[in-house]
């Protein structure tokens, strides 16, 4: 359940002192971030490139599902691209054949290094073409300080950088736009049967076991690159997700992390598009489309500033209202003008009228 603030258009708040909170985390890049609003909550070292090791697989998964999504239950050959795969695998063996979707589980779940270069191989139809739609679709994406040189982060020979920031706007992105992230980065086990054999995989991040609020995860370790985690969770009211790099007590630090913001924020509904009332000095025939809700603290509820913005441009948009935190724009909304529509009587005698007028026309 939102809880609901009240807000007085046009009219200052007064502002509250800001309490300061002390957060420690041992990562030594650290993000948390609210997915609906995309507020960052708190970040350390956020913007600084590090090697990321098998948390590269998150876009590997999205690149997959960008441009072969109608694939995902069709036949993938396994071909001789497994064959320099070591680290974690799924062990699969050449001529095998499983789908697509086996693939991507045993990339998310048992991290198999060779399923994405399988993946890669099918989808791509090379290895360094997948590695270069990888990179197109970070930059399309807002991921400016990242670099992909492989589908898996493996880093002794190509190295993959990014930052815990850009980490978080590809899981966001995903978990946003492709509802197949969180069921298959979600899931603790998932069995299947290729031609060949059986497997049964189980979810190698042990915090989707041992914290019920888990959503999402992909972890990564390599001795460059340390130990790295991205996970996103949910206490019913937030969906938040974590990024930690370089990190040796991942696993603690999101569930102490996760904790602290559910019981320190909520979501707020600032703006109810059903709700929504002016001046009559301002508008009279308007409207929103959208509510907006965004994740306080209680000490900021007092201190959210609105602004009415006018357009003195002829055009159905009539305005907007802003939202400010701290003297900073979180939102904008536009203000619409509504323009009455004659609604025809569509009672039995006109509805009659028009199936005789239809026949004689």
């Amino acid at each position: 359940m939102k809880k609901i603030l009240p807000i007085f258009l046009l009219v200052l708040i007064i502002i509250y002192p800001i309490k300061t909170y002390a957060i420690t985390s041992s990562g030594k890049g650290t993000i948390v971030m609210d997915i609906d609003s995309g507020r960052i909550l708190y970040e350390h070292d956020s913007n600084s490139e590090r090697l990321i090791a098998s948390t590269t697989k998150i876009m590997t998964f999205l690149v997959a599902l960008t441009y072969a999504r109608d694939k995902l239950d069709s036949k993938v050959t396994v071909g001789e691209e497994v064959l320099k795969m070591y680290g974690t695998n799924m062990y699969l063996s050449i001529d095998e054949e499983l789908t697509l979707r086996d693939l991507l589980y045993g990339l998310m779940l048992r991290s198999g290094n060779d399923a994405s270069v399988v993946i890669a191989t099918y989808v791509a139809g090379s290895i360094d073409n997948f590695v270069y739609l990888m990179n197109e679709e970070a930059n399309k994406i807002g991921m400016l300080n990242t670099i992909y040189k492989n589908p898996h982060g493996l880093d002794e020979e190509t190295k993959n950088y990014s930052t815990p920031y850009d980490l978080a706007i590809l899981t966001r992105y995903l978990y946003l736009n492709f509802p197949e992230y969180k069921e298959i980065a979600g899931s603790k086990y998932y069995d299947f049967k290729s031609n060949q054999k059986s497997y049964s995989l189980t979810n190698r991040c042990k915090i989707l076991f041992d914290y019920k609020n888990i959503t999402s995860v992909k972890s990564g370790y390599t001795p460059s690159a340390g130990r790295a985690l991205v996970s996103t969770a949910t206490n019913g009211k937030l969906n938040l997700l974590i990024v930690t790099l370089d990190d040796d007590e991942m696993y603690e630090n999101h569930q102490n992390l996760y904790e602290y913001f559910f019981k320190n924020y909520d979501n707020y509904l600032l703006l109810d598009k059903d709700k929504f009332r002016l001046d009559k000095s301002l508008f009279t025939n308007y409207y929103i489309k959208n509510s907006f809700t965004y994740p306080l603290r209680k000490d900021e509820v007092g201190i959210i500033k609105t602004k009415i913005i006018v357009n003195d441009k002829k055009s159905n948009i009539l305005g907007s209202i802003k939202f400010y935190l701290n003297n900073k724009e979180i939102h904008e909304e536009n203000i619409y003008e509504y323009k009455n529509e004659i609604k025809e009587n569509n009672n039995l005698f006109t509805k009659i009228g028009k199936f005789f007028k239809n026949i004689f026309n």
